[in-house]
Parts: structure tokens; C-alpha cells; sequence
């Protein structure tokens, strides 16, 4: 293993244990609707950020053959794991404010580590900017969300919510083929490296797909089989168009049947989410 992958990896255990800890002593799917929710979160902010303003670098060495999608490798052991399992320890586990300083402080120290280590550089980060957001918005937020998952949610706020849930499985399942397989990749000429390209496009593109999954999980249908036709054909539609005008290049056979199994799934997902929201904890604990 190399030296670099030891310190992302073990991260990345020691937050899955920390996620597998909350959920046995809390018994609860909203634990799980929170971790995802947070997660979702992140990934957006890491699309602005990070994806299009490479406010930094990761070097977990953990893909060979790209140094950009290795740097993803590291955001997603960051933004996917040990930020949002820790919010939801705080969250879930009604943690008070001296337990949120002391993570703040892990996590200031934790990144001032790897940047001495040289397994991460910043471009225009600080420190500072990681502190605030997390003191200020990000554990703040998990408690709110919390709250709000111990309720049945309509309206928006129901949709606001089973947005951040989705968009994370739909991100990960989207992105870590062409990351490790280099299935397809995205050509716009915005950035240097076509990994730039596709990463900050993709992210684009499952954000929009995601809140399309919302808008049709939530819609009424008479017919409740159509929308699981529709929306494959409509992914495949995209994607043919994208093709066409030469924005999207596939590299394998399989890609636009994978996206095409990807959407089914994750709209099922979304579905499933969408009635757990709808129904609130007490009912989802005993199905």
C-alpha cells in the first residue's frame, strides 16, 4: 500500500465504523436519511469549490492513471465519509457545542497534517475557510436537518431534502466507473485536463438529473410502471444528444446501458427516500 493511500484509507475506515457506531446505538433510519442528506450537501458546495474552482488537491494515490480523478478519490474519503459521518454522530447523538469545537479542531489539525505530509496541497484554501464552514454551517446544519428528519415532510421542504438524499448515490454511482474504468468523459474545453471537464460537468449533469428523479418520484401517476419507462428513455435521449454533439465521448460498449440500469435504480431510490420522508420516523422504524 502506499503511504499516501495508508492515511485516506484509514480516514475512510475509521469513518465507516464511526456511521456503522451511530446507526446500531441510535436503531434509526434517520440516521442514515441524515449521513446521505449530508453527504448530498457537500457535493454541492464541492461542485463549486472544488470541481470548478480547484480551491484544492488531494494525492491519495489510489487511481494511476489520472491525477485529477485521484484527487476525486480524496474529496470523496473527505466530503463522502468522515465529514458527514461526524456530522451525523454530532446530529443523531445530540452532541453540544464543546464536541463540535473539539472536530473542528480534529478536522483543522487533521488537514494541517496532510498538507505537511504532502498528501494534499491548497490552491486558494486556508484552513480557516475549512473551520468556519464547519463551526458556522455544516454541524449546525445536521442538527437542523436532524430535527426536520423527526417529522413526516411535505411540500419543499420535503423535496429540498430528498434531493440532498439522492444526489449523493446518483454522484457516486455516476462517477466511479469513469473515474476507475474511464467509460466516458465529457469534452467542453473548459478546463486544461479532460478529467477537469468531465468531473466539473458531471457534476452538472447529476444535479440536474437528480432533480428531474425528485420532480417525476413525486408526480402523480395514473399509470405507476410509466415512470420507470420514461426515464430511462429520457437518460438515453440525453445521452445521445450529448453524443451527438460531441460533448460526450463513451470509451466502452456498456456505458449507455449502464446509465440507462443507473436511472432506474436510482429513481427507486428516490421513490423509497420520497415515502420514508413522507411517512416520518415512527412508521418507518416499524416496516
Amino acid at each position: 500500500m502506499e503511504f499516501n493511500s495508508f492515511w485516506y484509507l484509514g480516514l475512510a475506515a475509521l469513518s465507516i465504523l464511526l456511521l456503522i457506531y451511530v446507526y446500531l446505538k441510535t436503531k434509526s433510519n434517520r440516521t442514515l436519511l441524515l449521513f446521505f442528506a449530508m453527504v448530498g450537501f457537500g457535493y454541492i458546495v464541492e461542485t463549486v469549490i472544488y470541481n470548478i474552482g480547484h480551491s484544492y488537491q488531494y494525492y491519495p494515490k489510489l487511481i494511476k492513471h489520472d491525477s485529477f480523478y485521484d484527487s476525486n478519490m480524496g474529496a470523496i474519503a473527505s466530503n463522502a465519509l468522515a465529514l458527514p459521518v461526524v456530522a451525523t454522530f454530532i446530529a443523531a447523538l445530540r452532541k453540544n457545542w464543546l464536541w463540535i469545537i473539539f472536530f473542528v479542531s480534529l478536522f483543522a489539525s487533521i488537514e494541517w497534517t496532510f498538507l505537511k505530509l504532502n498528501i494534499y496541497t491548497h490552491n486558494w484554501w486556508k484552513i480557516g475557510y475549512t473551520a468556519l464552514g464547519l463551526l458556522l454551517v455544516y454541524f449546525p446544519l445536521a442538527k437542523l436537518f436532524y430535527q426536520l428528519l423527526s417529522r413526516p415532510l411535505q411540500g419543499k421542504l420535503h423535496s429540498i431534502v430528498l434531493f440532498l438524499c439522492v444526489s449523493p448515490i446518483s454522484a457516486n454511482l455516476q462517477f466511479i466507473p469513469v473515474m476507475f474504468f474511464s467509460i466516458r468523459y465529457y469534452d467542453l474545453g473548459w478546463f486544461d485536463m479532460p478529467s477537469k471537464d468531465t468531473t466539473a460537468f458531471g457534476a452538472i449533469y447529476y444535479l440536474l438529473a437528480c432533480l428531474f428523479y425528485v420532480w417525476i418520484a413525486k408526480h402523480h401517476w395514473k399509470l405507476k410502471w410509466f415512470k420507470y419507462v420514461l426515464t430511462p428513455l429520457l437518460i438515453y435521449a440525453v445521452n445521445l444528444l450529448l453524443q451527438k454533439t460531441g460533448i460526450l465521448h463513451i470509451q466502452v460498449w456498456w456505458d449507455p446501458w449502464y446509465y440507462v440500469i443507473l436511472s432506474v435504480f436510482v429513481l427507486k431510490c428516490t421513490v423509497t427516500i420520497s415515502k420514508h420522508l413522507t411517512t416520518g420516523p415512527q412508521k418507518r422504524l416499524t416496516q
